[in-house]
């Protein structure tokens, strides 16, 4: 047997299990590597989602190892022309992404957009949270809104990336507030890690992000949640929706795979394959309760349309918006 191969096979029984998970055996691993490409900065949702595979994948015994690249800004389009070009034709190569890209390729009138992948699998949906830092005045979401009627431009608000689903999510609550959306003072960041610290620091009056990347600050009493975006609660998680307390919207921010442009029907199968048995798995199970995320996979050619359908819906309402 040739010595690197034994190396990697060695490796792959070796990796640490999730949640005391063993893995599988050498003969149900899918893939020997996996090229992990992240448009966001480390920290935020898409970087949190990308480890997440690589840890059930690990434990399920599905890949022995993983090369991560994180290319930030522009609510993707920085790194998306990267993946595709660099990435063009190779099979074991993923990138994570979402419905933030969608309205980032619109916003930034990209020449590459998330039409020019390949659509794997939609993984999961996440509710936004608006949270305050603990020092604001803000005590209730009554009182942020009430800020917000007074003057939206005086309320600055942290997020991922211009366009994107936390922006998007901003713009809808000015509407149903009978404001402008353009006179949000919405501070778009790279990442959920960076608006995280900025809404931390008070840099920013208040803050917009999936309910994951916020918690551990919501749970130690660093950050208020005033509402989530939801059609219902989070399960576990005691904040009300903004329906809840009296305003007519909600908004979820999907994330899910995508392959490089290029690869083959048959490369294409295999990572359809391995996110399908990834999902199936105890150890992404696991990764759903923890994250609080709700799954909503859907793979393959039905996630193609899914995706077609939602790209006509984000630009009709980014142009109702003005931010298109």
């Amino acid at each position: 047997m040739n010595p690197n191969r034994r190396r990697v096979i060695l490796a792959a029984g070796l990796a640490p299990a999730l949640g005391g998970l063993a893995p599988l055996a050498w003969a149900q691993q899918a893939f020997e590597s996996i090229l992990m490409f992240v448009p966001a900065a480390p920290g935020g949702g898409w970087d949190g989602t990308a480890r997440a595979i690589e840890a059930a994948c690990k434990a399920a015994g599905l890949v022995g190892s993983f090369q991560f690249e994180n290319v930030g800004g522009a609510a993707g389009m920085v790194g998306l022309p990267r993946f595709v070009n660099q990435r063009r034709g190779q099979g074991n190569a993923m990138m994570v992404g979402g419905s933030v890209m969608v309205g980032g390729g619109i916003a930034n009138k990209s020449p590459v957009t998330i039409k020019d992948v390949t659509p794997l699998a939609r993984l999961t949906e996440e509710a936004g949270v608006i949270v305050v830092p603990a020092s604001s005045p803000h005590r209730t979401w009554k009182d942020l809104e009430n800020a917000l009627r007074a003057d939206p431009k005086a309320v600055s608000v942290a997020g991922g990336s211009s366009g994107g689903t936390d922006h998007l999510l901003l713009g809808l609550i000015l509407r149903a507030l009978g404001k402008n959306p353009r006179e949000a003072a919405y501070v778009a960041f790279a990442g959920g890690g960076p608006a995280t610290a900025a809404v931390l620091g008070a840099q920013v009056v208040a803050g917009i992000s999936g309910y994951s990347e916020f918690a551990e600050h919501i749970r130690s009493g660093r950050l208020r949640a005033l509402a989530v975006s939801g059609s219902t609660r989070i399960p576990g998680v005691d904040v009300p929706t903004l329906k809840e307390q009296g305003l007519d919207v909600t908004a979820a921010n999907w994330r899910g795979v995508f392959g490089a442009p290029g690869i083959s029907t048959a490369q294409r199968q295999a990572l359809i394959d391995l996110l399908t048995r990834m999902h199936a798995s105890p150890a992404w199970k696991e990764v759903l309760e923890q994250r609080k995320w709700t799954d909503v996979f859907l793979a393959g050619d039905a996630f193609a349309q899914m995706l077609a359908a939602d790209i006509a819906a984000t630009e009709a309402v980014m142009k109702d918006l003005g931010l298109a």
